[in-house]
């Protein structure tokens, strides 16, 4: 099976404003992003130099070297199958709606409705845990130049600057996103060279094979390995999250009915390799495992870079870090205010009437980038009184996100022979990696509304369950409120009304 189908080049590319068209949406959306950006956006948000590092940390106690590398070579395989049965619907469906979308167009507009509210759930923790993350790194990166003390209120100050940042950035229009991201595929892939080429030189000693590879580490306070193991692929699941932004960028996307599909699976492949090479190259170098852990910087990483490279060379690569981390967060808002205005252009959020104007001159939806910084950072505010809070944070991105995943794909598997695939298809592979892809989903689901430690207590209550109850609870009331004015367009053709208030969107 070839993980992206080829394409004859005498095969015209689609009309894709034609076909936007079609599926009942007028174009408002610059559309001046191209194929190697739309990969680029998914790669920044999966960025391996984000999630592998913040979660390190977690990794360590919860199953250790062995788990975080072998739970993620395994997440890594049932997520590309995820990534792949996920492509072929935003083939067929390439709209900034993009999961919430295919999952109307498929099973009607409950399944849409509830897509769009767990997908939107996920964005917006994935943005709060992608920012708090690099605030993190820069309180480390500040505490060894400076003796800087990273204390959660500033660690929130730091959170809340990089939050702004983001929102201004988003603000000049696509073009300046893209090439941020394409900028960002670089760093990465240079950043693990250079960080794993630095601690494989430099150190005087490197732990054995056998340690990297079957050392078992319990701190997690329950007595099971297996249970214990399973919660440790939150590192690898977690990092592994943000590929359905080349989805949400398709109406900004040239040739997205190919483009947006491919994007997707050319950003976890490539992340499953990189990332592999960044996690053995930082457990290699560990020099003493516990004091890592409780280092004085905060991040287990930093500790690791501090004891094999010295101050100045840990100090440089946590900027090679940060910056990585920046660009990360910087895409995550991209997609998270695209599913905010898509989401908002069928009337499903309060207030959206403001959420889907976009301005004129760059032709990005303003107020939709900064409801979704705001929200991020709300998000992020009981980080202040709770150390346990951050992990609180990734698995509210994970359990939302991850269910938003599959449902499209179970749809599809439902419709049989209803679904028309797009130019971009998997052929007799779809219904094996499908159904693989839906059952994986479904038990990462289970796995991360657990609890992570035991004693269960106020701090170490594993709170991503009460946050998807929540979610779905005000989703549940909000529709009987907005049930009567939401709905994805059913017909090509614009009515009067329909243009103008779509033309009202446009400040």
């Amino acid at each position: 099976m070839s993980s992206e189908p080829s394409m004859s080049p005498e095969v015209p590319q689609p009309d894709e404003e034609q076909r936007l068209r079609e599926l009942g949406y007028r174009p408002v959306l610059a559309r001046r992003m191209g194929g190697f950006g739309n990969f680029a956006i998914s790669f920044s948000v999966i960025s391996i130099l984000s999630g592998c590092m913040t979660l390190y940390g977690f990794g360590m106690g919860a199953g250790g070297p062995a788990v975080m590398l072998w739970g993620w070579a395994g997440v890594g395989l049932f997520v590309l199958c995820v990534g792949l049965a996920l492509a072929e619907v935003t083939s067929a469906y390439p709209t900034s709606g993009a999961l919430y979308y295919m999952a109307d167009r498929l099973g009607g507009r409950r399944w849409g409705w509830y897509t769009g509210w767990l997908n939107l759930l996920g964005l917006l923790g994935a943005i709060a845990g992608i920012d708090y993350g690099a605030a993190l790194f820069a309180g480390a990166f500040a505490n060894l130049q400076w003796g800087f003390e990273p204390t959660p209120g500033k660690t929130m100050l730091i959170f809340l600057a990089i939050l702004s940042l983001h929102a201004v950035l988003n603000l000049f229009g696509v073009r300046l996103v893209s090439v941020l991201n394409s900028i960002s595929v670089w760093w990465h892939l240079a950043g693990v060279a250079v960080i794993v080429g630095a601690l494989w030189i430099v150190p005087d000693s490197h732990r054995s094979p056998s340690f990297v590879f079957t050392e078992f580490v319990n701190d997690t306070g329950w007595h099971n390995p297996v249970y214990v193991a399973a919660i440790g692929l939150l590192l690898a699941q977690y990092t592994f999250s943000g590929y359905d932004a080349s989805a949400h960028l398709s109406e900004e996307t040239s040739n997205a009915s190919v483009s947006a599909a491919k994007g997707i699976v050319r950003a976890i492949w490539v992340s499953w390799v990189a990332g592999f090479v960044l996690l053995a190259g930082l457990t290699f170098a560990i020099q003493d495992y516990d004091a890592t852990r409780a280092s004085a910087t905060g991040v287990p990483p930093a500790q690791i870079l501090l004891d094999g490279l010295g101050t100045d060379g840990a100090s440089a690569l946590l900027v090679v870090v940060i910056v990585a981390q920046l660009f990360c967060g910087n895409a995550e808002v991209a997609a998270a205010s695209r599913m905010v205005f898509a989401f908002s252009r069928d009337k499903a959020l309060p207030g959206s009437a403001l959420w889907r104007k976009v301005s004129a001159r760059t032709q990005t939806p303003v107020a939709a980038v900064w409801l979704s910084v705001v929200v991020a950072g709300v998000l992020a505010l009981p980080s202040l009184y709770s150390a346990t809070a951050y992990g609180a944070v990734t698995a509210i991105n994970v359990i939302g996100i991850t269910p938003a995943y599959a449902i499209p794909v179970l749809l599809r598997l439902r419709a049989g022979d209803r679904f028309q695939p797009g130019p971009w298809s998997l052929g007799r592979w779809s219904k094996p990696i499908g159904w693989t892809a839906v059952v994986w989903v479904a038990c990462v689901t289970v796995l991360f509304c657990l609890p992570q430690s035991s004693p269960v207590t106020v701090d170490t209550m594993n709170y991503a369950s009460v946050a998807l109850a929540v979610v779905l609870l005000l989703a549940t009331v909000w529709w009987f409120v907005a049930r009567r004015s939401y709905g994805t367009p059913t017909t090509a053709a614009y009515s009067d009304r329909e243009q103008a208030e779509l033309a009202e969107g446009i400040v």
